[in-house]
């Protein structure tokens, strides 16, 4: 199965698009009539000063952070105007799934988060005449690229909240990308990523799916049947009706694409590998995020990143959810987020 129903817009609401033209990657390839997709909610203050970006995470769209959006909750659309930009590889930009020869398909050049960060800057100040940021907030990659934006333009970011993420990839977490990329490319219809319109690559999907059920709850999320809250009636009901529902639309390139950023998140790349200096640039008012049973990205790592941030307060987000907690299945979870995002926006800024 393709991926086309999942990245129609007849689902997904209308995306805008602002055209990089020929955009260099880190990598040194050229992405010719490089295309950046994004959705904005609100409206643009006439001193645009009332701006958050809200970057998305692994596998997601620009549509899916809508589950953080809306009026009441703390990202809301009445106060602020909020631009949730896509990510190379996320179907609607640039991407495997929509790019010509010779960068089509498993050809696609490889790309970074500092690529998206970089292209995301180029929309919000050349397109849209945005100077400065309220906050910047995301969740695992969307988290990556926050730290991103902190650390390459501090000037512009007021605010970060970087949730269930890393400023550095850590090592244990390159081998859940491992894990996640070989089941992909285990699938016998992958053909070193050159499949057709015709081929079914559902295999691979399956059994990524089965991955992120693994590792992307806890222990106790199985333990206490927490899915049942969800509405499903059992383990397989739920691994069927959740796990595999969300990810066989996707297209199996496009994934790979982003699991590569994630691999390679590191913003010591700006400080010659020192991940303290890095960390040092940031001048954000920052609350990082962590979540009290991610598998993915442990408390204890971030921990570790917010000691490094001057004036960085850490809050846990506790849940049987792990690190799907950002899906917000669980109203506490949605209620936890905001409380983070509202007590962030809330901090005294120069």
């Amino acid at each position: 199965m393709m991926a086309s129903a999942y990245y129609s817009e007849e689902i997904h609401g209308a995306h805008q698009y602002f055209e990089l033209s020929d955009f260099v990657l880190d990598s040194g390839y050229t992405l010719r009539g490089a295309k950046l997709a994004y959705k904005t909610h609100g409206t643009l203050s006439a001193a645009k000063d009332n701006v958050i970006l809200v970057p998305h995470w692994y596998s997601a769209t620009s549509a899916t952070m809508e589950l953080w959006i809306g009026e009441g909750r703390t990202l809301d659309p009445s106060r602020y105007f909020i631009v949730v930009p896509g990510q190379f590889g996320g179907g609607f930009s640039s991407s495997p799934s929509n790019t010509p020869p010779p960068f089509n398909q498993g050809a696609f050049p490889p790309v970074s988060i500092g690529d998206d960060v970089r292209a995301q800057h180029r929309l919000l100040t050349e397109h849209l005449g945005i100077q400065e940021l309220q906050l910047v907030t995301g969740l695992s990659m969307g988290g990556q690229q926050t730290y991103e934006w902190a650390v390459r333009y501090p000037s512009m970011v007021k605010r970060a909240a970087p949730f269930a993420a890393n400023a550095r990839t850590p090592a244990y977490n390159t081998l859940l990308v491992d894990v996640a990329e070989t089941l992909l490319t285990s699938d016998p219809a992958w053909q070193n990523g050159f499949y057709d319109d015709s081929s079914d690559v559902a295999l691979g999907l399956r059994r990524h799916a089965l991955a992120f059920g693994l590792t992307g709850m806890c222990p106790a999320f199985y333990q206490e049947e927490a899915w049942r809250g969800a509405g499903f009636a059992s383990l397989e009901d739920f691994k069927r009706g959740f796990l595999e529902a969300y990810f066989l639309p996707m297209d199996p390139n496009n994934l790979l694409c982003q699991s590569s950023k994630w691999r390679r998140a590191d913003v010591s790349l700006h400080t010659n590998g020192d991940l303290g200096a890095a960390l040092g640039r940031i001048t954000a008012r920052t609350i990082v995020g962590a979540i009290s049973t991610d598998m993915f990205f442990p408390l204890d790592d971030c921990r570790q990143d917010a000691a490094m941030i001057p004036g960085a307060e850490l809050r846990v987000i506790d849940t049987v959810w792990g690190h799907l907690a950002g899906f917000c299945v669980l109203q506490e979870d949605a209620r936890a987020i905001d409380a983070i995002l509202r007590d962030v926006l809330a901090l005294p800024v120069l």
